[in-house]
Parts: structure tokens; C-alpha cells; sequence
């Protein structure tokens, strides 16, 4: 059973193969506006403006493309100005989700989200009634293959200042702390390992679900997440990786 994190994978992989990619631009271009505005231009101590410069060069974005997001959002250049807004609602077969936008205009996006969750079987719900549900977080993900002896990882990456490890699946993901991610990250880079991370919210508890509901459930969050303004949906699902796998073939 796997869930946000391995639909959140199955979607990116498929998004880098396809026309897409100009609007994984468009929202890593507001990600790095919106975390330079907020936490300055120093990536040393800007985590936020860190992930989201990783996150570009992931994604081959040009040097130039990144520079000009990150001195808009510094208002060094003349640019649109975004803000951050979470949403709340909920998917087919109750699971809780929420909806992290970059918007200029936060009515405009409330309505389209709302309008997107209740033509597919989805509701928006009051502000609190789910965020309590999830908890902010720093994951670091390392392929399975370059680690060797898994007890000695674990060993180094709890010393680092990790809070979990999860090594059912490849890669293996690393919890920590927001504030510990940059250390735990470092540590590993010195130590040779191969490091991607983000800042995400990890479900408290989980719901499973299947059938009709699973495929409702894959087709929203897809929906969503293709909203311009939409930057992550976070939800608290379980689901059969094979039913997965195949629900998302087959929504294409």
C-alpha cells in the first residue's frame, strides 16, 4: 500500500516526459518568488528559496529563468506579486487534503478549487477542520541502491538529527524537522549519498481506498494539481500500488 508520496512521484516522472514541463516552470518560477519575498535571497538561510532552487535545477530550469524569479520576488525587478494560501476539503471516500496555492488573486483560486472539488465528488471544508490532520515536515529521499549496510544509514541519519526512516520503498525517505532539513541534508552530501528534498505535510493517519473511489480520489487530485495556482495537494490516502499504477495509466 502506498500513498500521496508515491501518486505525488508517479505524477512528477510522467510530467517530466510530456509537454508539461513549461508549466512545472511557471510553478517553480512563483515557488521561488514567493520564498525569496518571504525569506530573502540567501540560500544559506533561506530553506524555503533552497528547496525551491533544487527543485529548478531538477527540473533543467535556465540559471537566468531562476535568477529573474528570485530577484522579482526580492522586488529587484518589476514582476506580478504572489501569496501563499491553504485550502481545505475533502475527496471521494473521505479522504482529508490539503491545497497549497501561489496566487495573485485568492478569491479567483477559492472559487476554482471549489469549483473543481464539487464537480468531482469533493467539498471544501472550514478553515482548521483539516490542517490538524497533517504535520509540516522535511523530506530527503536517497536511492536504495547507494546505501550498503541500512543499519549504519540509520545510525547516521538519526545522529544527523532525523526523526524517521522509511526503507520499504526506493528511494528511502528521511523525516526530519523543517529547521533540521539543511543539517540532515548536509551530512548526507558530505558522506557521498545522492540527496533530493522538499518541505511537505505528512498525514497524522491515513485512509484506504479502492475501486470507484481510488479512481474519483486520482482524477481530483490530478485536476488540481494541474491548476496553475496550485502548487502541492497533500492527502491522506492508502492505496493498492498496482491499482494505483493502473488508475494513473489510465487517466494518462
Amino acid at each position: 500500500m502506498s500513498g500521496h508520496n508515491k501518486w505525488a512521484n508517479i505524477k512528477h516522472r510522467k510530467a517530466a516526459q510530456d509537454a508539461k514541463r513549461s508549466k512545472i516552470f511557471t510553478k517553480i518560477i512563483r515557488e521561488l518568488m514567493v520564498a525569496a519575498r518571504e525569506g530573502g535571497t540567501d540560500p544559506v538561510t533561506n530553506a524555503a528559496l533552497r528547496a525551491a532552487m533544487d527543485k529548478a535545477k531538477a527540473a533543467n530550469m535556465p540559471k537566468d529563468t531562476m535568477e529573474k524569479a528570485i530577484k522579482k520576488g526580492a522586488g529587484e525587478l518589476e514582476g506580478q506579486s504572489f501569496v501563499e494560501a491553504m485550502y481545505e476539503g475533502y475527496a471521494p471516500g473521505g479522504v482529508a487534503m490539503l491545497i497549497r496555492a501561489l496566487t495573485d488573486n485568492k478569491n479567483r483560486t477559492a472559487q476554482e478549487i471549489r469549483h473543481i472539488l464539487s464537480k468531482h465528488g469533493g467539498n471544501m471544508a472550514e478553515s482548521g477542520s483539516v490542517a490538524w490532520m497533517f504535520e509540516r515536515k522535511g523530506v530527503i529521499s536517497i536511492p536504495k541502491s547507494e546505501i550498503s549496510d541500512m543499519d549504519e544509514f540509520q545510525l547516521l541519519v538519526i545522529d544527523a538529527g532525523a526523526e524517521d526512516i522509511k526503507d520499504e520503498d526506493d528511494p528511502v525517505q528521511i523525516i526530519t524537522l523543517p529547521e533540521q532539513v539543511s543539517d540532515v541534508k548536509g551530512v548526507l552530501e558530505e558522506n557521498g549519498y545522492s540527496v533530493s528534498y522538499e518541505l511537505t505535510y505528512i498525514p497524522k493517519n491515513t485512509v484506504a481506498v479502492s475501486g470507484a473511489d481510488a479512481e474519483k480520489l486520482l482524477k481530483l487530485l490530478n485536476l488540481l494539481e494541474d491548476s496553475d495556482d496550485v502548487q502541492e495537494v497533500y492527502a491522506n490516502f492508502e492505496m493498492d500500488d498496482s491499482e494505483m499504477e493502473a488508475i494513473m495509466e489510465k487517466l494518462g
